[in-house]
């Protein structure tokens, strides 16, 4: 299985292990069958959770109402849905967004 996958109406489905409290926002590899992500956001009263959409948000240049937390909510493994997103997943990993 691999970290990322598109559904039936093309939107993209990211399945990601969080870090939170962690010294800079960034993707830091694979964790498993999930992508690491490390926040520097605390994992309190969904602080995490609100760092972590607005990260992929500005990533993949979609709204913010277009990032979905579908599952994993209080938990580090999440699985996220992009919808209409213009970008590849690579995107997580271009240090020039930054």
């Amino acid at each position: 299985m691999r970290w990322y996958r598109y559904d039936d109406a093309d939107n993209l489905v990211l399945t990601l292990h969080i870090q939170p409290g962690a010294k800079n926002t960034a993707a830091a590899g694979l964790h498993g069958d999930a992508l690491k992500i490390k926040l520097a956001a605390p994992p309190v009263e969904g602080k995490a959770n609100t760092a972590l959409l607005k990260f992929l948000a500005e990533r993949f240049d979609v709204p913010l109402s277009r990032v979905i937390l579908k599952q994993g909510d209080k938990s580090r493994h999440k699985v996220i849905v992009i919808q209409q997103s213009a970008h590849d997943p690579a995107v997580l990993f271009d240090e020039s967004c930054d």
